[in-house]
């Protein structure tokens, strides 16, 4: 059961900031056909919104770790 329990929580934690990645990709298409000209600023925004969600990822993942893992 306690198995079940950490499957489910992980997958929480790495689904929001995988939607997250998602719906950024397509503002990032959808911003680009709109103005190619303003890439430059789009892709900084970009990846700062990544490297955001990522680490809230990374972040998420090590806390149910730490809760769930025993100890030895």
């Amino acid at each position: 059961m306690q198995n079940m329990a950490i499957i489910i929580v992980m997958f929480i934690a790495v689904i929001g900031p995988s939607i997250v990645i998602a719906v950024v990709g397509a503002a990032t298409i959808k911003a680009l056909g709109r103005n190619p000209s303003a890439a430059p600023k789009i892709y900084l925004g970009v990846i700062l919104m990544l490297v955001f969600a990522e680490a809230a990822s990374i972040i998420a993942l090590l806390v149910v770790f730490q809760i769930f893992v025993p100890r030895t």
